[in-house]
């Protein structure tokens, strides 16, 4: 039985409904990502399971004695400390935990009506087992490396994070909901909880999330929300794409087809008494159900349109950087950082939260004192994209942000009105007319977009462009900047979106230092320094061992007799070694690209284990073959 079903569910706020005769399933120990557009519904089905909606129509089952726990999308910025956040996880346990505390400490000091209190308090947490509660709580923190008597209010998004699914594991539930477990936590963060729900035995995870990297390294499968229904395709993100493709073409041939019998059928009904010369109602009834249908019928949301603005060419160097240094506190977030910017190169900066990726960016642009120097180059125009979004007024309208309460913006040299102009942005007439506040984050971004691309430029600065942004969109902005002839500043936690971007990587180490390695995120970490000393000590390793297998192949040779005629046996193994020696090669090969990105220890850590144990065998098999042949080369040779 599954844990979770849904069937024909019903759900709509007064316009299409978000879900409109949804089925699913969720087994034990699935991991599944829902997608699908910005303002789909996917957080709404979420609360729907959780149970802090309910569904117009339709059921929605839950294993009986199944415990679900939800990690919202939404980082609090509440003051308190971490033990006691967590703890509250368990709900009265918690509560009644705290007061036996205290009554013990008023008790102490006298107060025999705490010291009454303390034995009612006490029969109830041995109802409710709560006296396992602290083992609990100081147990999943240790496993998370937080400190429970932080103050959240002091710690970055991404250990807020930490806290929060620490509060919501607790329980140990069977279901886990993830609402954008990702959203604002930098690459390491990511990593961390990639690995640590994939550690979890038995944890079954239903999740939202636009990170395709994330989702290709957790997913086990992937349900698509659109247009009110569920969609389920095996396999990865790369995969979802493929199945999804074939889908959209065979509806393109089934609405053609619709559209075609339906034109056929207002044809024939326009036609006079005589042309048709009998009526036939039940063709009427039928025509009127095709009517119905149609109007029904409720079509893909369409894609972003974005193009950049047309400028004249930067200089051949944008930045020449001199030993920059800024300085936070009177301790240094940056050290001495020389690099060179020239026209066309678009760079990743990669850290983790606070390491001063922005502050870099800002000391470049001339917006914050630093040390050292920066030459900025001829003819720049610039368009900045802050993650803070604090270029849009949220108490205007998206028209008037986006087009500074003018009627018409400039596009390449043509004139077009804003209404026109942000519906190539997803925004009709009337939500232009919406005030920003009211947006949803996603929208926000979309926003911020539309505005940054009505400027002309020849570097563009964005700082966290991704957060929100369905993953259609994510790939559109993709191919723009992959098109953009300009000069790209990039701070992201996207991986995928880094990969597929830059042409280079400024990573910083959270000491002051950052460093340069060419091509995107996954080449960085092939190039980073603990990789190449690992690669340097596989190196030492093959040397030592070809400088052994010389030295036996030469022992061998000096000991050989002179005149020994193959025995049978001999001669076959001399055979079949160069096929066995091959085979293992190819094998080698094969598991050593397997292994190099190092993605296949965070998708199946055994699996992937085992394959490392497999090449040291490979490794000195090798060696055992090649020392046989020689050996039993010089046997030939000798007669």
């Amino acid at each position: 039985m599954a844990y979770i079903t849904l069937r024909d569910v019903q759900l709509a706020f007064g316009g299409p409904a978000l879900l409109d005769g949804a089925s699913f399933s969720l087994e034990r120990g699935e991991r599944v990502c829902l997608i699908g557009r910005n303002g789909e519904g996917k957080s709404t089905l979420l609360k729907l399971i959780e149970g802090t909606l309910l569904a117009d129509a339709g059921e929605v089952s839950i294993q009986n004695g199944l415990t679900v726990s939800m990690l919202a999308q939404d980082v609090p910025m509440d003051h308190g400390k971490v033990f006691d956040i967590v703890a509250d996880g368990s709900g009265e346990a918690a509560q009644v935990l705290r007061d036996y505390h205290e009554a013990s400490d008023a008790c102490v000091l006298g107060d025999m009506q705490a010291c009454e209190r303390m034995g009612n308090l006490q029969h109830k947490l041995d109802q409710l087992d709560g006296w396992s509660l602290e083992t609990k709580v100081n147990s999943i923190l240790s496993k998370m490396g937080l400190d429970p008597n932080a103050d959240l209010a002091e710690l970055s998004g991404g250990r807020k994070r930490r806290v929060l699914l620490a509060r919501a594991l607790l329980t140990s539930p069977d279901v886990l909901l993830l609402d954008e477990p990702t959203n604002h936590l930098d690459v390491e963060s990511i990593e961390w909880l990639e690995k640590f729900l994939l550690d979890q035995n038995n944890l079954t995870l239903l999740f939202i999330s636009h990170d395709r990297a994330f989702v290709d390294g957790v997913a086990t499968r992937i349900v698509e929300l659109d247009r009110g229904t569920l969609r389920s395709y095996e396999g990865n993100y790369s995969r979802y794409l493929e199945l999804k493709a074939q889908q959209l073409e065979a509806e393109e041939k089934q609405n053609a087809l619709f559209d075609k019998r339906l034109a056929e059928e207002e044809a024939w009904i326009r036609q006079g008494i005589k042309a048709r010369r009998t009526r036939n109602e039940g063709r009427v009834r039928a025509l009127k159900a095709l009517r119905e249908e149609s109007k029904a019928r409720r079509f893909q949301q369409g894609k972003v349109s974005m193009a950049t603005q047309d400028a004249n060419r930067s200089g051949k160097l944008v930045f020449e950087i001199e030993h920059l240094g800024v300085q936070y506190d009177e301790k240094p977030l940056i050290k001495d950082f020389s690099a060179i910017v020239l026209r066309g190169d678009r760079i990743g900066l990669v850290g983790d939260n606070g390491v001063g990726k922005t502050t870099l960016v800002k000391a470049i642009l001339g917006e914050i004192e630093h040390t050292g120097d920066v030459k900025t180059g001829t003819q720049l125009e610039i368009a900045y994209f802050d993650q803070l979004r604090n270029q849009l007024d949220l108490e205007k309208s998206v028209a008037a942000n986006v087009s500074e309460g003018s009627d018409f913006v400039d596009v390449n040299g043509g004139r077009r009105h804003i209404y026109s102009y942000l519906q190539d942005f997803l925004f009709a007439p009337e939500r232009a007319r919406t005030p920003v506040k009211a947006l949803s984050g996603g929208e926000r971004n979309r926003v911020l977009l539309a505005k940054l691309l009505l400027k002309p430029s020849n570097l563009i600065v964005m700082d966290e462009p991704t957060n929100d942004l369905d993953m259609v969109t994510l790939e559109l902005l993709e191919e723009m900047l992959a098109d953009y002839k300009g000069t790209l500043l990039l701070i992201s936690h996207d991986r995928a979106f880094m990969d597929n971007v830059v042409t280079s990587t400024w990573v910083f180490d959270g000491k002051g230092n950052i460093d340069e390695y060419i091509g995107g995120y996954k080449d960085y970490l092939e190039q980073r320094p603990d990789q190449t000393v690992v690669d340097q000590k596989s190196d030492v390793k093959k040397a030592l061992a070809k400088a052994e297998a010389e030295a036996a192949k030469n022992a061998a040779s000096a000991t050989q007799p002179k005149k020994v005629k193959l025995s049978y046996k001999d001669q076959r193994e001399l055979e079949q070694l160069p096929a066995e020696i091959e085979a293992l090669e190819e094998e080698q090969s094969t598991l050593n690209d397997k292994l190099a990105d190092g993605s296949w220890f965070v998708s199946d850590a055994d699996a992937a284990t085992q394959a490392s144990q497999r090449l040291a065998e490979i490794e000195e098999l090798l060696l055992e073959k090649l020392e046989r042949w020689d050996a039993l080369e010089e046997m030939t040779k000798a007669n």
